[in-house]
């Protein structure tokens, strides 16, 4: 992922397309979000679980250990190495789903700038993505530390064009799964790496200046 999302629903439309029973615990508002072109440290709804409850809280996007003072707080973490790496071991336990309408990247074609695509599921509905993070919970309120980052694959099919990396998606009976607090690590560690929602799934579009979202992409 390039760094770019969109989530521009209501919370409340992320919930109904979630379709968990949980009772929700919202810090987020009721109006619709209207991000349409979120960057790394925006504060943006995330959803995780306490106990029987579902919360909805303001989380900041990009997350780092208090140790790794020497670098940026990265917004992404690769499958391949997030649940064994010491980088992210704090909150590999942490599970949270982060709702979004769609994502950018940008594109090398070899112009004088990147070209930028949008991409989101064919059926426009909402995308979860599996996020891991350190966010407000019984034990502690909202604090400077606070953050999350996207869990993210190789890229497959139509996107590897577009980028080499992309979010792991889950359906969402498995991002109820993910956010349940019963289920194991070794679990979760599995649904992400092998059950991610296929790429096939996605359609992207070439954003022009000017002209808003094209129908397809030309």
């Amino acid at each position: 992922m390039c760094g770019r999302l969109s989530q521009y629903d209501g919370i409340h439309d992320f919930v109904a397309a979630l379709s968990m029973s949980n009772a929700l615990v919202n810090h987020t508002g009721n109006l619709p979000f209207e991000r349409y072109n979120a960057a790394p440290s925006t504060q943006l709804a995330l959803f995780h679980q306490e106990g029987q409850h579902l919360h909805a809280d303001m989380v900041r996007w990009g997350w780092r250990p208090h140790w790794a003072k020497d670098r940026a707080a990265p917004i992404n973490a690769r499958v391949e190495k997030v649940a064994h790496g010491p980088f992210f071991r704090a909150i590999w336990p942490r599970r949270a789903i982060i709702a979004i309408n769609n994502w950018f990247e940008w594109v090398d074609e070899g112009g004088a700038k990147k070209q930028p695509y949008l991409i989101r599921r064919r059926d426009l509905a909402p995308i979860f993505c599996a996020a891991i993070g350190q966010y407000p919970n019984a034990e502690h309120s909202l604090g400077e530390h606070d953050g999350f980052v996207i869990i993210t694959a190789d890229s497959a099919g139509g996107v590897v064009d577009i980028h080499d990396r992309r979010p792991v998606t889950l359906s969402p009976d498995l991002a109820q799964e993910w956010l349940n607090l019963a289920t194991p690590k070794e679990r979760a560690e599995q649904m992400v790496l092998l059950q991610g929602e296929p790429t096939g799934d996605c359609q992207f579009f070439c954003v022009r200046a000017g002209n808003g979202l094209p129908p397809g992409r030309p």
